[in-house]
């Protein structure tokens, strides 16, 4: 991994970060617009053309669930099982904090009733991969929200079936229905609707290129949760920190693919040529040491910072989707961290833990947009439902107010509209 020396953190923040390829914009504009005239024709013309596979039928049917079921083990099943207990745990405990309200001022009623959204597409990756954990976390908190309908798509393996751990998850957790599509043109038929698949109102869960852009140019018709890109991880880690952990670390979250964006913020020499001697090390021996040499080559780097408010400052302005602290005081810099997706404390809370069983959500932030949300929860499928009631007595209190208000925009029949009832 390069080992930097940082001594100006914004312009070096501006240098380091990934910059967003657009070269598919085109093709996915294409798909996205076949889908839409075309329906299941399209769709199954772009499973052929990018698996190979023929498909019949896009609804994942109760025989293939099932039979899916008797291709898992019990300790496979258990897992699902455990991972979905607890996130269904975590995101009960959010779910029980939102209070309907009912708030009465100067004879105006107003009341806030928190509702779920009515349906929802959940993306999870798949084809040549198989994410289990994918579906978990993107069905249970819409299942706790009381969300209707879920809809899992999923890209079809060569032979034309989706994953069995996929499929058990998916039945496990809840969804109503699941079908045989990945990339773009799943997220059309979830936008748009087609003869298989009706469409949904919001459409969640991560993907590859084409399917960040497709999310983004179908968020004027269909709401989504976020653009979750390749997988980020950022760790703080001070003279402290066990050098080997912090290897194995970066090398876990690196083995997604080859563009993850993974690196170490330090104060500490010392600590950066031993991570750094680590990887190399082990970099021949692992699993999967291809894909993970050419993403750290690529676009992993070690920082060193010239104190432990710059390490702070570099770590907030690069936003990573996942950020370890792996420091004396880890409390002492969170409270200080602002933008991260997620933060995870001490040396024993590796971000490879949360991906799975630790209770919470995977599906993060990522591109920067950890300034300005969290992970996937239940409040991403939830709204707020407002009603309100005045009176005559009411309009006449807030009379004069609401001509002051509508002379200055220049909307007079807004003010009409008020006074007309107190006649």
């Amino acid at each position: 991994m390069r080992i930097i020396q940082v001594t100006n953190v914004e312009k070096f923040a501006a240098k380091i970060l990934p910059k967003q390829s657009q070269k598919n914009k085109p093709i996915v504009d294409y798909i996205l617009k076949n889908v839409q005239k075309n329906g299941d024709s399209a769709i199954k013309k772009y499973e052929r053309k990018f698996t190979g596979v023929q498909i019949t039928s896009l609804r994942i049917s109760q025989k293939e669930i099932n039979d899916a079921f008797s291709k898992v083990s019990k300790n496979q099943i258990s897992a699902i099982q455990l991972a979905k207990s607890r996130l269904e745990k975590t995101e009960s405990i959010v779910k029980s904090t939102l209070k309907n309200k009912n708030i009465n001022t100067d004879g105006i009623k107003i009341s806030k009733k928190f509702e779920p959204i009515q349906s929802v597409g959940c993306y999870v990756p798949g084809g040549l991969a198989r994410y289990p954990s994918s579906v978990i976390m993107s069905v249970i908190p819409a299942k706790v929200a009381g969300v209707k309908r879920i809809v899992v798509v999923s890209p079809p393996n060569s032979d034309g079936t989706i994953d069995s751990l996929t499929l058990v998850a998916a039945d496990i957790c809840g969804a109503n229905e699941i079908y045989r599509v990945g990339g773009a043109q799943a997220i059309a038929a979830l936008s748009f609707g087609t003869k298989s698949i009706s469409k949904v109102d919001k459409i969640v869960g991560p993907g590859g290129s084409f399917v960040t852009i497709a999310k983004t140019m179908v968020s004027d018709k269909t709401a989504i949760d976020m653009l979750a890109g390749p997988t980020e991880l950022g760790i703080i880690a001070d003279a402290s920190a066990n050098p080997q952990y912090v290897a194995l670390d970066l090398i876990s979250q690196s083995e997604h693919s080859t563009d993850t964006f993974c690196y170490l913020i330090t104060d500490s020499e010392k600590l950066a040529k031993s991570v750094d001697k680590i990887i190399t090390a082990l970099s021949n021996k692992i699993k999967r040491n291809v894909i993970v040499k050419t993403s750290l080559k690529q676009n992993g780097f070690i920082a060193i910072c010239r104190n432990k408010s710059d390490m702070i400052k570099l770590a907030n302005d690069l936003a990573p989707e996942h950020l370890q602290i792996m420091t004396k005081d880890p409390h002492t810099f969170a409270s200080k961290i602002t933008s991260s997706g997620l933060i995870l404390l001490g040396n024993d809370t590796p971000s490879s833990a949360s991906d799975y069983l630790l209770g919470s959500n995977h599906i993060l932030p990522t591109n920067g947009f950890g300034k300005t949300r969290g992970s996937l929860s239940v409040l991403d499928f939830i709204k707020i439902n407002t009603q309100i009631s005045a009176s005559k007595s009411v309009l006449s209190k807030i009379s004069k107010y609401m001509e002051i208000f509508t002379n200055a925009e220049g909307l007079p029949n807004h003010y009409e509209a008020v006074r007309g009832r107190m006649k």
